[in-house]
This record gives structure tokens, C-alpha cells and sequence, in this order.
């Protein structure tokens, strides 16, 4: 756990934290953008199963910018991963707002964004994810590295959008097998 995040502070930020809703109403203008990629995301029946079938109560804090290119992409498609579960109570901070958060959290030295906090029940850390998926790096590096680096799977953009939803969902149903296979929670629910 990174130095500084104990259960408390966590439960303290997540609580000053705004919904998505709210957060996008109060980000002025920049949401337009946000709200045009919420309508991109498209979960397969696969996919709606599995969040509907999570069992374990996750809070997520999501630290992100209403003007970052990134979290206008990738942050609806959490949002969207949060709204079909009932399982996931998510909580936005903007990094500017937030930055002793951000401090605490950061990748490779940097105050990222998106980067999302992954939380149990009682708001024990349980996983930090962010800056940008696997497929969004492989489709930068193509797009900056060009010929020098020739990336083998990188997608078309709609298959670019199409993969990173799969990543993110795949980070969200990895941090709930990890809450549903905790011995300290297969304890407290008796299961």
C-alpha cells in the first residue's frame, strides 16, 4: 500500500467525492466530450452478465481531468462499467482538487489520469490502475513510434475504443475476484 493511505483518509476522499453525474455537471463545457464517448461503450451480453453477477461491494475513487484527452475517452467507459453494477459505488475527484491523493498514487513519478483506486467494502486499498490500458498504449505507440516500432495487435479505432472497455472490465472483474476470494471477506460474509 502506498505510504500515507490508510482506511480512514481513503473513506475520507471518497466521501468528498462527487458522482459522475455531478461531476460532469459541474466540469462546464469539457463534459460534452465525455458524454459523447458515454454513448460509444457497448457491453456485449457477456460482458453485462459478468457485472451484474458481482457479489462483493467495491468503492472506487476515480482521480481524473475533465480536460485530459485520455480520461475523455477512458473515464465514461468506467462510469459506464460502475452504472451496470450494482456492486461498484464510484466516487470522482478532479487531480487539481485532489493532488495529496494524486501524490499518493503516483505512476512512474508522474500525477496520471486517469488513475482509479480500487477499494473493499471497508475502504481498505485493494488496487491502484490508471494512466492508460495496455490496448491505448499499443495504439499510441503506433501512432508516435510509427515504422520504428511496429506493434503487432494494434486495433482500428473503433476496435482501439472496443478493446480498452475490455481492459478496463477486465481490471474491474480482477479487483472483484480478488474481493471474492479474500479470506478475510469469505470470513466476514461466510462464504
Amino acid at each position: 500500500m502506498p505510504i500515507g493511505l490508510q482506511i480512514e483518509e481513503l473513506k475520507k476522499w471518497f466521501e468528498i467525492g462527487a458522482t459522475y453525474e455531478s461531476y460532469l455537471t459541474n466540469s462546464g463545457d469539457s463534459a460534452g466530450t465525455w458524454r459523447k464517448a458515454s454513448e460509444q461503450v457497448q457491453f456485449s451480453e457477456q460482458q453485462t452478465t459478468m457485472l451484474a453477477n458481482f457479489v462483493r461491494e467495491m468503492k472506487v475513487i476515480v482521480i481524473s481531468g475533465i480536460w485530459c484527452g485520455d480520461c475523455s475517452v477512458q473515464c465514461p467507459m468506467v462510469a459506464a462499467i460502475a452504472a451496470a453494477s450494482s456492486q461498484i459505488d464510484m466516487r470522482w475527484l478532479d487531480k487539481d482538487d485532489a493532488i495529496e491523493l494524486s501524490n499518493l498514487v503516483q505512476i512512474n513519478l508522474g500525477n496520471r489520469v486517469p488513475t482509479v483506486l480500487f477499494l473493499a467494502e471497508d475502504y481498505a486499498l485493494v488496487s491502484v490502475f490508471g494512466d492508460r490500458t495496455l490496448s491505448r498504449y499499443r495504439a499510441l505507440a503506433k501512432r508516435k513510434l510509427g515504422g520504428a516500432c511496429d506493434v503487432s495487435g494494434i486495433a482500428t479505432e473503433q476496435e482501439e475504443f472496443d478493446a480498452t472497455v475490455q481492459d478496463w472490465l477486465n481490471e474491474f472483474e480482477r479487483v472483484q475476484l480478488l474481493l471474492r476470494l479474500s479470506t478475510r471477506l469469505r470470513l466476514k460474509h461466510g462464504d
